[in-house]
């Protein structure tokens, strides 16, 4: 009895110690830097916590005249409810605000708006930690063709492509059917329209709400004004008491200069502290299929097996990382070996993301408070075929980028493997609803492709493709950002594109995107058939690349005596950080291991060619990258 009663005071003390750690309390001013610390049992959203989130932005829907959908997430995206006010809109819009259409732009009165509402929930919370808290304001900057939007002459935001992740269709991704672990994926991607914020409690992401009332999912293209945007004010409410710390918010935070935004305005009309009760509010809980079962129930807490992320065991327990589970608490990617002729041996692939997270706990982030804080990421390493063969995270690594690591090792992969002309060809069109009847020609993309690049671009493995290099060409002017310029051949033309119409990272995804809106869970992303597809139609597409691909930096090859057998990807912070944990963490591991496994060399590199005399970019490290080192260029020579 004594020793259960002596662990159980240690426990207790342990417990109060995290919470301890959660400086502030929501809304608080001051540092946060409580990772690993807010990873703590009782940072999740109870049911009533869910209902009185919802009861405050009703009372403000209710204020404006206003009638919204709104949904509630936890930190790993369980949709803990959707509630519809009476009155509002069931379906909604897509409609970037530049007049063109193709891809999602366009889309009218098709999907639900519980859809979208979901979507901005996750994004709030899958952007954010405990470092930083980004809204789909946020996002809203990070993925348009300036940064900032509107800028001219200014190169596109550094997340660009980002809102094509998290999709239904991804093998990292969970549904319904896996229980409550995460992450769990979002109908439509990641958001860009404001509307979507996360929820904090004791410092910590606990969730994020997501409204659309305006009956438009679109983006904000002009950030030197204020809004006053209906969906964000009623989120905001909604967050009373469940706020960011003031300190981390994304007005607090800024790269290359710049600084990010998080809400326009925070004007309400109503008093959330009196907020009406659940029980009265005008419209009712709607169920969502696959997401949402018609019942508020409680959110899980991170850290615990049942949100899918837990402390990692081995040589990563030291190194304070964590792992992914299922819903029995087994790791979903252990770290194990590759198949194929020269293919990763399981001890080299722990090496690999072992030395990956080593760099990341060294480096200096980009996107986080306090300065000074270590890179928080997601790290990756898939085989020659594209399977993932080990995937562990930092502790306070935001959500987002656990499915978007693997997406960058596999955009690297796919171009930079023998038959990447021929497995892009090889892919069916994407069916676009809008406009009516139209195609898009992934095959199209290839063959524009090595035109465009001219020797070195023939995608037949010759050539090593980062994902920073793809992302070069994968713009809608070339040089990124230079108006008036021709648009990379992986993009669309300035004259039809916006972000929910970008070109092939699009296009490669879009007939499962469509699908899986429409309720169709079934993995695998790339290259699949069109929705309403007739019976035969072949539909395996292409499962190199069956989350998708990604288009900005943090993604390189690796190989062997000169032959492919890998890559692995990054992803959490700044994107110079992503491409340095990369860069680093695969050269110390095979110095380390010596096996002869190592980078691309110097040679092969996409930075060798220079398109319309514009030289690719293949890695970017960041300047004074360490915080406990004067070091820099550390990674030259590399």
């Amino acid at each position: 009895m004594r020793t259960e009663a002596r662990a159980l005071a240690v426990a207790v003390s342990l417990v109060a110690t995290l919470l301890a750690g959660c400086s502030g309390s929501s809304g608080s001013a001051g540092s946060t830097a409580c990772a690993p610390n807010c990873n703590a049992p009782a940072n999740f959203l109870a049911g009533d916590d869910v209902r009185r989130v919802i009861a405050q932005a009703v009372g403000e829907a209710q204020a404006r005249n206003a009638r919204a959908t709104i949904a509630v997430v936890d930190r790993v995206g369980n949709v803990l409810a959707v509630f519809r006010m009476t009155g509002a809109r069931e379906r909604f819009d897509i409609l970037s605000g530049r007049g063109v259409e193709g891809g999602l732009d366009g889309l009218r009165d098709t999907l639900p708006s519980e859809a979208a509402a979901i979507a901005k929930a996750i994004t709030g919370a899958y952007l954010s930690s405990s470092g930083n808290a980004f809204s789909t304001r946020t996002a809203s900057q990070i993925v348009q063709h300036n940064f900032l939007p509107g800028e001219a002459q200014a190169p596109s935001g550094p997340l660009y492509g980002v809102q094509f992740s998290q999709l239904s269709c991804s093998d990292v991704i969970r549904n319904a059917s896996h229980g409550t672990v995460g992450p769990k994926r979002s109908p439509l991607g990641l958001a860009a329209d404001p509307g979507g914020l996360p929820l904090y409690r004791n410092g910590a992401v606990a969730g994020g709400i997501g409204v659309i009332a305006d009956g438009v999912y679109g983006l904000d293209l002009v950030v030197t004004d204020i809004d006053e945007d209906l969906d964000e004010l009623i989120a905001v409410a909604g967050t009373a008491g469940f706020g960011a710390p003031a300190d981390i918010r994304a007005e607090r935070i800024t790269a290359d200069g710049k600084t990010f935004r998080y809400v326009d305005s925070e004007s309400l009309v109503s008093d959330p502290a009196r907020a009406p009760a659940f029980g009265t509010l005008p419209g009712e809980l709607v169920p969502v299929a696959g997401y949402f079962d018609g019942t508020v129930r409680a959110g899980v807490a991170f850290g615990t097996p049942a949100s899918g992320y837990r402390p990692a065991g081995g040589v990563f327990a030291a190194l304070g990382a964590f792992t992914l589970v299922d819903a029995a608490n087994a790791e979903r990617f252990p770290a194990r070996a590759g198949t194929g002729p020269g293919a990763f041996t399981a001890a080299e692939v722990e090496r690999i993301l072992e030395e990956g997270i080593r760099v990341a706990n060294r480096a200096r982030a980009q996107i986080r408070r306090p300065l000074g804080s270590p890179a928080e990421v997601s790290v990756s390493v898939v085989d020659a075929n594209g399977d993932v063969l080990g995937l562990v995270r930092t502790a306070d690594a935001p959500v987002f980028g656990t499915d978007v690591a693997v997406q960058k090792a596999r955009g690297a992969l796919l171009f930079s493997r023998p038959d990447a002309f021929a497995l892009i060809s090889g892919l069916a069109p994407a069916a676009y609803a809008v406009p009516a009847g139209t195609t898009s020609s992934l095959a199209a993309y290839a063959g524009a492709f090595r035109n465009f690049v001219g020797q070195g671009g023939e995608l037949d493995g010759r050539t090593a493709w980062s994902t920073r290099a793809i992302g070069n060409l994968h713009r809608p002017t070339y040089p990124d950002g230079l108006g008036g310029t021709p648009p990379g051949p992986l993009s669309k033309g300035f004259d039809t594109w916006s972000p929910f119409n970008v070109g092939f990272q699009l296009d490669l995804v879009y007939n499962q995107l469509v699908r899986g809106a429409l309720g169709d869970t079934s993995t695998g992303c790339a290259g699949r058939a069109f929705a309403g597809a007739p019976a035969g139609t072949p539909d395996e597409g292409l499962p190199l690349a069956r989350n998708g691909v990604q288009i900005f930096p943090g993604g390189v090859p690796v190989y062997r005596a000169g032959a492919l057998v890998g890559a692995v990807g990054i992803s959490g912070d700044g994107v110079d950080q992503d491409d340095m944990v990369a860069l680093l963490g695969v050269a110390n591991a095979a110095r380390a291991l010596g096996t002869g496994f190592g980078h691309a060399t110097a040679a092969m590199r996409a930075d060798q060619l220079a398109p319309r005399d514009a030289r690719l970019r293949y890695v970017q490290c960041p300047q004074s990258p360490f915080n406990d080192s004067s070091e820099q260029n550390a990674c030259a020579g590399l």
